[in-house]
């Protein structure tokens, strides 16, 4: 069975890498080659001019160039990760998924580069060559201890970074993993004895980076497969080993491992032994980062030493020592300040960057991505998950930083503040768009209840409120539950004594709440009874009373049940004095920016003065991001040409808008390309009303417009934000259940700007 599911597994990676085309990069254009006009700028003779300017100044290819964002992956197989010396053509695909990293995690453009060399001193000269194509050199995959000279070689001769990954992304990350390993077994760098094995490329520059953090040199023992490092020893020694040789007349792993606080592993599997650990100091730290077996398993260290600290090379164990959270996010700031080398001081900040990341709350894209494991600060969260997007933003950050802080940046930031702003909405599509909400959201403390209280990505959401906004959040659900989802969730929150909670079992507000429901509702044909249980189990209903009563400003519901099952009680309790559910609006933010459709929810085949309400609401809103709206009423008909129920409803909605005279661009009806596509609308409609793109799509029936709605956002890669309901003043919200604890952060900023200041 096992060789079975290992052959399955095997034709699986090799399907993946063949099909549907083979390899895992391609190069795209990322400037349009539409016509002849645009020929002669990419190319002929227009390309001459942006030649001129480099030859003028050569930090000018920054500017007209793809360098400044370009990274060369450079290897010849002699060292790949599990497989040895394979070569260069072998190792492609291993430089091809390491070119995906970049792209993935830190929007990197990279090459990669597989030379036939196996003399460094030659490879040297290769990669010096290459410096006018890149803006940045990650060396991989090269042997110990040529890879030590080729390093040395190019750093001296390249003013661009010149990083070798398997050395310092390793011993980066290593780092980040035991400053916060010593802070959870409360000792001092300085005062640690480690034993390491392994004398390569990684382990030699693990050591030689806990030495800059602090680790005396004489507390350091290291051994190899010739066993413990030592004055007088001459088999397999080179000067980077010679670094960390000892007087002594000890000689075996076995024999220096007593006492020792740190066991650091890079060499093999089955190195260390339960035995040894249980000769180590108390809380001892076992980095047994050998792949795929570790020096020694996990669970081998607990039987003899339960208050061991461990991290492997593995995914399927807590703490793994991955490279990807370092190395795209300090080519990231490098390239960005145009750096020139990647020194200590950015190397120690990015180890600082991502210690000090483990420590705060995780996010929740990333116990999204790592659902059913716990991702709270401790003894099995050192380090941060690979997949954390606040990474580009700190990381990246801090590198910068350090770069400009040490002289190193040759175009150095302005802002650094502005600078994690724009990586952070790099990563959090909606960051950008969401700022000016965000920052309105923090002048005013309204009181946000949420109905499904003890869902995770409320809890999420609520406490990021907390951090990021003067808003108030109530949570309606168990109190108990709460507080076990939060400890669960590593959220350093409870219920009563960092936000309000309700409890719909037991409350002394209940009486008070269905009294409330039952005069508003008693001449609907709601009893008392009824509306006692009402008031017990639906939290909606509870949201919306408390709203009603003044004791909270907005209700956020929808993360669980239908849409329009909110909407009711919402419509019973809230739509009053004027208020009403006019239509929900969703934005949808694209790589070729924001899009608004609605009605996605509310008003099924709209009448013409609910059209007409709609447009105006969906103007209103779209100004809260800071958005100039430009509005197309979409039908199946063309500025008349068609007599369809969506053509009249839109053409009389048009007529109502224009008695009105509103103070923004709108336009109608039209088919979606015409809205979408301004050289059509003019050839079809010379005469339109507004120019350019239109960013707000109103449509006839909420089947189309949510059709266009879940259509971009599952097969153009949308982000969404909402749906909002127009029409309420804020007083409450419905969502989707598809919404991540980031929806819920942006819908609760939207709740917590008063709408009137954008009317």
């Amino acid at each position: 069975m096992d060789e079975a599911r290992q052959e399955s597994a095997r034709q699986q990676a090799l399907d993946y890498h063949e099909f549907p085309r083979p390899g895992k990069l391609e190069i795209r254009a990322t400037k349009p080659l539409a016509n002849g006009r645009d020929l002669a700028r990419a190319y002929s003779p227009g390309v001459a001019e942006a030649c001129l300017e480099i030859k003028a100044d050569p930090a000018n290819a920054a500017r007209y160039t793809a360098r400044g964002n370009l990274v060369a992956v450079v290897t010849n197989g002699t060292a790949v990760l599990g497989l040895g010396n394979i070569g260069a053509l072998a190792s492609k695909p291993v430089m091809e998924g390491k070119a995906v990293l970049f792209k993935k995690f830190a929007n990197i453009d990279c090459f990669d580069i597989e030379v036939n060399e196996a003399d460094p001193y030659k490879l040297a000269d290769i990669v010096c060559a290459l410096e006018p194509s890149f803006g940045a050199i990650n060396l991989e995959d090269i042997k110990a201890p040529d890879c030590f000279i080729v390093e040395k070689i190019c750093r001296e001769r390249m003013n661009i970074p010149v990083f070798h990954d398997d050395q310092h992304g390793t011993a980066i990350v290593v780092g980040a993993a035991a400053t916060n390993a010593l802070k959870i077994a409360g000792k001092r760098f300085e005062d640690i004895r480690i034993v390491s094995t392994g004398g390569g490329a990684a382990g030699i520059a693990c050591l030689n980076m806990l030495l800059k953090l602090g680790v005396r040199r004489e507390n350091v023992w290291l051994c190899d497969i010739h066993g413990l490092v030592h004055q007088g020893r001459e088999i397999d020694m080179n000067p980077q080993k010679a670094a960390f040789t000892q007087v002594s007349d000890k000689r075996t792993l076995t024999e220096v491992i007593d006492g020792a606080d740190v066991f650091l592993g890079l060499s093999g599997p089955g190195v260390l032994t339960a035995e040894m650990v249980s000769r180590m100091a108390p809380k001892p730290i076992i980095f047994a980062l050998a792949n795929p077996t570790p020096e020694i398993m996990p669970d081998e260290v607990r039987k003899v030493a339960p208050d061991a600290i461990i991290a492997t090379g593995r995914s399927d164990y807590p703490n793994q020592v991955n490279n990807v959270l370092c190395f795209p996010f300090i080519f990231r700031g490098a390239l960005d300040v145009g750096a020139s080398e990647i020194n200590d001081a950015m190397q120690l900040a990015c180890i600082e960057g991502i210690a000090q990341l483990a420590r705060v709350t995780t996010s929740a894209e990333a116990a999204a991505a790592y659902r059913g494991e716990q991702l709270t600060f401790g003894p099995d969260y050192l380090i941060p998950k690979p997949f954390d997007p606040r990474l580009m933003g700190v990381v990246a950050t801090a590198v910068a930083n350090a770069a400009m802080d040490s002289g190193v940046a040759t175009r150095p930031l302005a802002d650094l503040d502005a600078y994690k702003q724009k990586l952070d909405g790099s990563v959090f599509k909606s960051a950008l768009l969401m700022r000016p909400v965000f920052e309105a959201a923090r002048t005013a403390a309204r009181r946000l209840v949420f109905a499904e209280g003890e869902d995770e990505r409320v809890l999420r959401a609520a406490h990021a409120i907390m951090e990021e906004t003067t808003e108030v959040p109530i949570l309606i659900g168990r109190p108990e539950v709460v507080a076990m989802r939060c400890e669960r969730a590593g959220l350093p929150m409870r219920p009563d004594r960092d936000f309000e909670i309700v409890n719909p079992e037991s409350d002394s507000r209940y009486r008070d709440y269905w009294e409330t429901y039952h005069g508003l509702m008693e001449r609907q044909g709601v009893t008392p009874d009824v509306a006692k249980a009402v008031l017990r189990t639906n939290s909606t209903a509870i949201g919306a009373i408390m709203v009603h009563r003044g004791e909270a400003d907005s209700l956020i519901c929808g993360t669980v049940g239908q849409y329009r099952w909110h909407l009711n009680y919402i419509r019973q309790v809230l739509a009053r004095g004027g208020l009403h559910p006019v239509g929900a609006l969703s934005l949808i933010i694209q790589t070729e920016g924001p899009l608004f459709i609605a009605d996605t929810q509310v008003n099924a085949e709209p009448t013409p003065e609910q059209l007409a309400e709609t447009v105006i609401g969906a103007a209103r809103h779209v100004r809260r991001f800071g958005i100039v709206p430009k509005i197309a009423l979409c039908s199946s008909s063309q500025f008349g040409n068609l007599d369809t129920s969506s053509g009249q409803r839109m053409r009389a909605a048009l007529e109502l808008l224009d008695a009105r005279e509103p103070d923004f661009a709108y336009e109608g009806e039209m088919t979606v390309d015409l809205a979408l596509e301004p050289d059509l609308r003019d050839r079809i409609f010379p005469h339109s009303r507004f120019d350019g793109v239109a960013n707000v799509l109103v449509f006839g029936s909420t089947d189309a417009a949510s059709g266009v709605r879940n259509i971009l956002k599952t097969r153009a890669n949308g982000l969404e934000v909402g749906p909002i309901l127009m029409g309420m003043g804020n007083r409450a919200h419905i969502v989707t259940p598809t919404i991540t604890a980031r929806g819920l952060l942006n819908m609760a900023a939207l709740a917590g700007t008063p709408v009137a200041k954008y009317g």
